[in-house]
C-alpha cells in the first residue's frame, strides 16, 4: 500500500559537507514536495558514528534508512558526491526491485566516466590536502586559517579525505543507464564540474536527460536557484502520480 502526501525529495550532501545546505529548501518547494535531508554518518548529530567509505556499507546504510519511506513516489537529489550517491542508490533500487525514483537530480558532479579533478588515483597528504581543495574551490579560503592545530585541520579534514576515498571507489562500480529520467544542474561559475562534462550525464539516463544551468560556483547548493529548479522537478513528479492516480 503507497503512503499518502506529497512525494519525497531524497537529498545527498557535499563531500565534507552535512544537510545545512538544504535547510530552507523546504520553505521554497513548499507543497510540492516533503524534504529529506540524508545525513551520512562521521559529522552534525552523527558525528560519532564511524565514516562510510565503502559502497557495500553505504548502500546498505541507506536502505535501512530510507527503504521505508519508499511508499510513495520520490526523487533524489545529490550535490558532487551527493550526486554519485544518488545516481547509484537509483541504480540498487532498481536491481533490487525496489519502487524506482520519478526522477534522479545530480549537481554539481561529473560523470564517473569522466576524470575528476577531486577525485585523483592519490590524494596529497594532510599537510597538503587542506591548500589543495582551497584550490580547486573546493573548500573556502578560510580553511587555511589556524594551520595544523585549526578546526578545519582537525574536525573537517578527516571527514572530507573519507568522503572523497567514498567517491573513488563509487566511481570503480559498474555504470549502467537509469530506466527514470535524468537532470544534470550545473553552475555557471563552476570550474570543478563545467556545463560541458556535466552534460554527459545524457548517457546515464534511457527514460530522458535534461542539463540545466543556475547561477554560482560549486556550491550554488546553498542558493535558491537550485530550490526553485527543483520545485518545477518536483510539481511535475506530482502531476505524473495524479495522472496515473485519474485514470485507475
Amino acid at each position: 500500500m503507497s503512503g499518502t502526501g506529497p512525494p519525497r525529495l531524497f537529498c545527498f550532501h557535499h563531500a565534507g559537507a552535512g544537510t545545512s545546505g538544504f535547510a530552507r529548501w523546504q520553505r521554497v518547494l513548499g507543497g510540492s514536495a516533503e524534504v529529506v535531508p540524508v545525513l551520512l554518518p562521521g559529522r552534525d548529530a552523527r558525528f560519532h558514528e564511524p565514516r562510510i567509505t565503502a559502497p557495500e556499507r553505504l548502500f546498505a546504510e541507506l536502505f535501512d534508512r530510507l527503504g521505508p519511506l519508499l511508499d510513495r513516489p520520490y526523487a533524489l537529489y545529490g550535490h558532487s558526491l551527493g550526486g554519485l550517491i544518488g545516481y547509484h542508490f537509483a541504480r540498487v533500487v532498481e536491481t533490487a526491485g525496489l519502487r524506482e525514483p520519478s526522477r534522479v537530480v545530480v549537481g554539481a558532479v561529473l560523470p564517473p566516466h569522466l576524470p575528476s579533478p577531486l577525485l585523483p588515483a592519490a590524494f596529497p597528504p594532510d599537510g597538503q590536502l587542506l591548500p589543495w581543495l582551497v584550490s580547486y574551490g573546493a573548500l573556502p579560503a578560510e580553511a587555511l586559517e589556524g594551520g595544523p592545530g585549526g578546526i578545519w585541520q582537525r574536525r573537517v579534514l578527516p571527514t572530507v579525505r573519507d568522503d572523497l576515498l567514498l567517491g573513488q571507489a563509487l566511481r570503480a562500480l559498474e555504470r549502467t543507464p537509469l530506466r527514470v529520467p535524468l537532470v544534470a544542474v550545473a553552475g555557471l561559475d563552476d570550474a570543478i564540474a563545467p556545463t560541458g562534462p556535466v552534460g554527459q550525464w545524457r548517457h546515464y539516463s534511457t527514460a530522458g536527460f535534461r542539463l540545466e544551468t543556475v547561477q554560482g560556483g560549486h556550491f550554488f547548493v546553498r542558493e535558491r536557484e537550485v530550490a526553485q529548479l527543483l520545485t518545477g522537478v518536483m510539481d511535475g513528479v506530482g502531476a505524473e502520480v495524479r495522472s496515473k492516480s485519474s485514470s485507475v
